[in-house]
Order: structure tokens, then C-alpha cells, then sequence
């Protein structure tokens, strides 16, 4: 008796994640409402120039897709591919270049065809991204409606995407550091205030700087240093009347100042021997609510301009990292129970006062984030016991006669990351070098050791 022949069964096609950088969306409200209309395109064009840095952020991942707002060197993604054997990934770029991406995406009939395709038979794709802007959102459910299963597993759901922007804002994390004095005393940030209005904020910016001579201005939800004025001693008349029209004088150059709320801080002074004087720790919130720790590190500031960290196993001591990630899990709590999910930092100032003031909070993939998943794939999970970390997204090239990535390769051979000394540069971001910048992590065993890499990097730079 014949038996009947069992059906073959077709080997499971990968899930295709996508991913979309879309860093302006982030603070596109912000951008949009700039007054100067170079700084604005600049602001997009240094935005886009970091999009390469985010092909770090998935080099835990293969079959991906990702969707950047500009082309990407070819040398340098034959260098990205070779240094994580990536076999399966492809990028694409709209044609429009607006700086919202997700409409530009939503405006592109050849990308749109592509993501139900890479959908294929299942109608199923994971899709991640930067931030999780409310354009991403509206992506989101245009993809849906074509009757894709769409996964969004580093986003909050649609209801409570407001934590993005809320908590992501400087008067979200000081409202609820306000909320939480009594039951986490350690959330501490500097003595200040919300307000709106440039005339209400100049009179209360020049009150605290006469009086403590010195004083913060920030905009709710500024990016890269615009959006934040520090104001030290001698930087400002001393004399009231005087010193409110030298600030409202400011206020009134850029339009964002009177169109979102304004916080008026008191200026800290900062010890530099605390972890460059500007802690920093990073969780990331799962789909199922779990607040999970990621990393530490100290962040490498310039006139209040974030420009990369320091990581490592002893950037700060024991006794403060135990504060820094209690106050970070506290806070991570209460964005869980809100509803938001996704990758979140804290930021701290240490004072010379002894005190550890927060600052602000980004709920989103961070600065940081792409070294912390590339350390992870190279040094496993407890990287941060084998190996010590400098990295900077945008460094300034001493000679300014570096035009292509290939060059930069050339001078920089002798430091270039080799996996079997787990030592080296590796060049995150050369689109920038347009204007004689580009981005880097170095590794090296001891701290020692990663400062001398970067002392040498600068050296072939400059030679």
C-alpha cells in the first residue's frame, strides 16, 4: 500500500525589520520655527549627515532595511559590511528631501511598493526607527491600512505616544522631578521654573542672574546646544534694567522662543573630575514593560553642545552609578506605567556643590546609543568590563583637506579597529566631511590606552 508523501514545507522567510532615521522629526516643531533660514537647512543637512551613525545602531541585526535621507558612500558601507560580515542589507532614500522623512516617505509610490514587498508573503515587518515621531506614527497606520501586520517593537502605541514629546521635553522631566520630590528624593534638578513669553522670561532670567550671577534659558525641546543660552558671571550687565534688555534682545532672534514654553534654570557650576562633570546613563523599555539598564558613561560637552562620552567600567564611582540608575529606574517606572516604550537616557550635571542635579531626559534612541549596540557585538554583553570607550559623532578635523572617506581611510590605517587586538578607531560618519567633520568610536583595553588612540588620531590628522 502506497503511503502518501508528507507536503514539503517551505523554509520561513525572516521577518524584514526596517529602519527609518528620522532624527528632525524629533524636534521638528523646533526646526520649523527657526528665523534664519540657512541655519534651518544647516540644521537638517548636520541632522541627515548622521544618518550613517544609525547603521550602528542595528549591527546586532541582519536582514534589514533601512531608509535613510541621503545616499551613503559606497566605500563606506563596503567598510560597515566587512567589519560585521552584514550580508543582507539594503538602504533606501526618497526622492524628496524635506527633513520629515516619514512624508517624504508617504510621498514616494517606488519606497512605499518596496516596504509591501519586503513585507512578502507573510505581510509582516518590523519597523523601527530614531524617534517615534507622530509622522512615523501616521506611517505607521498608512502601512496597516494596505494590510500589512506591522511590529513597532522600540515605540509606544499610538495612545500614548504623547510620552514622547512629553517627557522628551525640558518642562515634561522637570514636572515630574516637581511630582516626585517626596517619594524619589535623588531626582533633583536646578532651581528653576517654566514660563512663557519672551517679556516674562527676560524679567525672571535677569532677577536670578543679578541675583546669582548666572543663568540658564532653555527652549522645551531645543537640539545640538540651539535652543539653550548659558549665561556665566561677567556675561551679562550686572545692573537689572539693562541686563533684562540684553536677554529679551536675544529672545526675540529666533521665533521657537515664543512659541513653546521657556525654562529659566540657575547656572551650576560643574566639577570636571565627575565624569567630565556630565554623567549620563541609558535603559531602554520593552514591549512587555520591562525597564531594562543598558549603560553609563560620562558625556563630552562643549559650551553646553553634546559632542560624544566616555565609557567605562570606572568612569564614576560605585556610589554614584548606584544613584545615577536608581533615579534612572525610578524614572523609567513612571514612563512604563505611562505607556511610553522605547529606548530613554538621563542626564545629569555634577556640581561642585557635591550635588547630582538631572537635566533633561530623551525619550528616544540617544547619542549614545549606536556604540552601546556596536561595543555589545564586538565585546558581548558585559563590555564594559573588556574594553574602554571614547566616541565623538561630529569631530572637527584639525587640516581641513580630507574630502573623500578614502582618505580619511588611508591616514587613519594605523589605528583602524583590528578585531584581534579588540583595539582601534572606527569611523561611524564620513557624510559630514563635506564640512570637515566626521563621527568615531575607539576602543582600547584601558582608558590609558583609548586616549592614546585618539591622541594619535589627531596627530595623523594633523599631519
Amino acid at each position: 500500500m502506497d503511503t502518501e508523501e508528507p507536503p514539503l514545507s517551505l523554509p520561513k522567510l525572516p521577518e524584514t525589520t526596517v529602519y527609518i532615521f528620522n532624527l528632525s522629526e524629533d524636534v521638528w516643531p523646533f526646526i520649523s520655527a527657526m528665523s534664519d533660514a540657512k541655519a534651518k537647512l544647516f540644521e537638517i543637512k548636520e541632522n541627515a549627515d548622521l544618518c550613517e551613525r544609525d547603521l550602528f545602531s542595528c549591527a546586532d541585526e541582519d536582514n534589514i532595511l533601512y531608509i535613510f535621507p541621503q545616499q551613503i558612500d559606497e566605500s563606506f558601507l563596503r567598510y560597515y559590511t566587512e567589519l560585521f560580515g552584514k550580508r543582507n542589507i539594503r538602504i533606501l532614500v526618497p526622492q524628496k528631501h524635506s527633513g520629515v522623512i516619514c512624508e517624504d516617505i508617504l510621498d514616494d509610490d517606488d519606497i512605499m511598493r518596496e516596504l509591501v514587498n519586503a513585507a512578502n508573503g507573510s505581510k509582516r515587518l518590523v519597523l523601527t526607527s530614531y524617534t517615534t515621531s507622530q509622522q512615523f506614527i501616521n506611517l505607521v497606520e498608512e502601512l496597516r491600512g494596505k494590510g500589512l501586520q506591522i511590529s513597532t517593537p522600540d515605540a509606544p502605541e499610538e495612545e500614548d505616544s504623547w510620552t514622547v514629546n512629553f517627557y522628551g521635553s525640558k518642562s515634561g522631566i522637570r514636572q515630574l522631578a516637581a511630582l516626585s520630590r517626596m517619594e524619589e528624593p535623588d531626582l533633583i534638578m536646578p532651581q528653576g521654573l517654566i514660563c512663557t513669553g519672551i517679556v516674562d522670561a527676560a524679567k525672571i532670567a535677569a532677577t536670578k542672574y543679578v541675583k546669582e550671577h548666572g543663568v540658564v534659558i532653555k527652549t522645551n525641546k531645543g537640539h545640538s546646544g540651539a535652543g539653550v543660552l548659558l549665561f556665566d558671571e561677567g556675561d551679562l550687565p550686572n545692573e537689572y534694567p539693562v541686563c533684562e534688555q540684553a536677554i529679551l534682545d536675544v529672545l526675540k532672534k529666533d521665533a521657537y522662543w515664543n512659541m513653546f514654553p521657556i525654562i529659566i534654570e540657575s547656572f551650576v557650576s560643574v566639577n570636571p573630575a565627575v565624569a567630565g562633570g556630565f554623567p549620563n546613563v541609558e535603559f531602554q523599555i520593552l514591549k512587555n514593560g520591562r525597564v531594562e539598564y543598558l549603560y553609563y558613561g560620562g558625556m563630552r560637552v562643549t559650551q553646553g553642545v553634546f559632542k560624544g562620552m566616555e565609557i567605562g567600567n570606572d568612569v564614576v564611582s560605585d556610589q554614584l552609578l548606584a544613584r545615577m540608575t536608581d533615579t534612572g529606574f525610578y524614572i523609567g517606572e513612571k514612563y512604563r506605567a505611562a505607556g511610553y516604550r522605547g529606548y530613554f537616557d538621563v542626564d545629569f550635571i555634577a556640581a561642585k556643590n557635591g550635588q547630582l542635579y538631572v537635566t533633561e531626559s530623551n525619550a528616544r534612541r540617544t547619542g549614545g546609543t549606536h556604540v552601546y549596540v556596536t561595543a555589545k557585538k564586538l565585546f558581548g554583553e558585559d563590555f564594559l568590563y573588556h574594553t574602554y570607550i571614547l566616541f565623538n559623532n561630529l569631530f572637527e578635523v584639525p587640516k581641513k583637506n580630507i574630502k573623500s572617506f578614502e582618505c580619511l581611510q588611508e591616514i587613519l590605517t594605523p589605528i583602524l579597529f583590528n578585531k584581534d587586538s579588540g583595539e582601534g578607531l572606527i569611523v561611524t560618519c564620513e557624510s559630514a566631511l563635506a564640512t570637515n567633520r566626521f563621527g568615531y568610536i575607539i576602543f582600547g583595553a584601558t582608558r590609558r590606552r583609548a586616549f592614546e588612540i585618539e591622541a594619535k588620531m589627531e596627530q595623523l590628522l594633523r599631519a
